[in-house]
């Protein structure tokens, strides 16, 4: 008769095998989501509420909550933060767009040919390191002190972090698809609409949202500087009469429409890139 054992194996009764059942993980205390995004905030609310209202901090230093809320039905009824926000909200749009689709432009060329990085990489890094603050006289003379100057500095806030982040996401695009596409005739116009572009939209996205960023913090220097009209030149005008109740309101409004703008985006990129797994944090 034949034996059938297992060499290395004692003759016996079958071991006892058991599935392995992973562990959950371990669960805090339930809190909805969105309060969990807003604890930090609220904790420094409370803060913000109490060192004020036993006088830790002064008054012309921060303050009060309920000052603040003045403040904003203040300006609210006499009509000027309406005003300030639709010319910021303006500049905001018409330099985004236009350094949105010049950082395209050039990120585009530069990240799918070799001459096409040769001639703009350079020139785009270079101007990258000049400072905005060192810009402000040379936009002053070319275009004067209306609106251009202002939309241009938002403009070049939001060139550099969409041109970046696109080349990049070209360049980091896997090579295995693109040798799989081409294996399956790809054209090369096909290459670049079904596989390097798609590739790359994860990491466009991130630059976008760097380049909403940007534009608004480009905006409160831009306003700041020979402005007639915005935020930012209510923001000045608060500060010759030291009014700080109302540069607080300001610098609220802007982080509000920073994150505003932010949580759109995010909203957009989870719908266009619901085909990609991502990691759930828990």
């Amino acid at each position: 008769m034949r034996d059938t054992t297992l060499p290395g194996r004692a003759n016996g009764p079958a071991p006892n095998l058991q599935r392995i059942v992973p562990v959950a993980p371990r669960r805090g205390i339930a809190m909805p989501h969105g309060l969990q995004k807003l604890a930090g905030l609220l904790f420094l609310i409370v803060l913000w509420v109490i060192a004020t209202s036993r006088g830790w901090i002064a008054f012309e230093l921060l303050p009060a909550p309920w000052d603040i809320w003045h403040a904003l039905v203040e300006l609210i009824v006499k009509g000027e933060l309406g005003t300030a926000m639709a010319l910021s909200l303006r500049r905001v749009a018409i330099g985004f767009a236009i350094g949105f689709s010049t950082g395209v432009l050039l990120a585009v060329p530069s990240g799918l040919l070799r001459a096409g990085e040769a001639l703009i990489d350079a020139p785009v890094q270079m101007i990258r390191t000049m400072p905005w603050a060192g810009l402000v006289p040379l936009l002053l003379i070319w275009f004067g002190i209306d609106e251009e100057p202002k939309i241009a500095l938002v403009a070049l806030a939001v060139v550099f972090p969409v041109y970046f982040n696109l080349f990049a996401g070209i360049r980091n695009v896997d090579q295995g698809l693109v040798e799989a596409a081409q294996t399956l005739g790809f054209s090369r116009a096909e290459l670049i609409l079904h596989v390097v572009l798609p590739g790359a939209l994860p990491t466009a996205l991130v630059g976008l949202r760097y380049a909403l960023g940007s534009a608004w913090l480009a905006l409160v220097f831009a306003e700041q500087v020979n402005s007639q009209g915005g935020l930012g030149y209510l923001v000045t005008f608060a500060r010759e009469v030291y009014r700080t109740d109302i540069i607080v309101v300001c610098l609220i409004i802007y982080a509000l429409l920073g994150l505003a703008a932010d949580l759109g985006v995010r909203a957009f990129e989870k719908g266009l890139l619901s085909w990609r797994p991502a990691f759930r944090a828990r």
